[in-house]
């Protein structure tokens, strides 16, 4: 009889990818420290893949891997590489993915695609967890495996996950992240967007990137073709 106590299949996660044009210890300290310090906490322990594409010099694999380790962040691989650059990675310890399709992912787009929607399209499970007022600075709420409803305000330095939908009436002045367990066909609604970050399955902005047409308004974010779509809620 074989032994059934071991189990290997594949599976997916959502990994961010970073893209840098200067791989150099320094420069990547530099430009880490500053977007780390925007959303700590969203990124502590993140596990991480270095996009080898446009790579125009030699890395420091082990030293990148120290950097990433002293920064909290998780260096699982890199994609993109040549085969010299992927043998390389692959002594320091780290696994060469292959690069899927090529997209304006979220996390490096610089202005948000705009959509809309209606309200009739918002739907809300039946079991969400209901937040009855502000959830404030410093505080962290978490659905598991279910809607996030809040019917206050989510302040600065707030942060509301679910593995559901998020619902804010109020407005949305911290972090949201929707599709925590890695579904990306679950949205993010709020009355009035003012967000420091939303996030779904992984794909998310800015501040910086949010502050266009929807930027104060009811607004709905989504994913579609890997991208994060804002729609005007009307």
């Amino acid at each position: 009889m074989s032994d059934q106590s071991l189990e290997l299949k594949g599976s997916l996660f959502p990994l961010s990818v970073l893209s840098c044009a200067d791989l150099s210890v320094d420069a990547l300290a530099t430009q880490l420290s500053q977007k780390l310090a925007q959303a700590p906490a969203f990124f502590y322990q993140a596990p991480i893949i270095l996009n080898l594409t446009n790579c125009q010099q030699t890395p420091d694999f082990a030293a990148i891997k120290q950097l990433f380790s002293g920064l909290n962040l998780v260096l699982v691989g890199v994609c993109g590489a040549n085969a010299t650059l992927k043998q390389q990675a692959q002594q320091a310890g780290l696994a060469a993915l292959q690069l899927g399709k090529e997209t304006k992912a979220a996390k490096t787009a610089d202005t948000p695609v705009a959509a809309k929607t209606t309200a009739e399209q918002v739907s809300v499970a039946m079991d969400a967890r209901i937040v009855e007022q502000t959830v404030r600075s410093g505080q962290q709420i978490y659905a598991k495996g279910t809607d996030l409803i809040v019917r206050g305000t989510v302040g600065a330095g707030a942060e509301v996950i679910a593995d559901g939908n998020i619902h804010i009436y109020g407005t949305l002045r911290g972090k949201a992240i929707a599709g925590a367990a890695g579904d990306n066909s679950k949205r993010i609604f709020c009355s009035n967007l003012q967000a420091e970050l939303v996030s779904i399955a992984g794909n998310y902005w800015l501040s910086e990137s949010l502050q266009g047409n929807f930027w104060g308004k009811a607004a709905c974010v989504r994913l579609q073709d890997d991208q994060l779509v804002l729609a005007e809620l009307v």
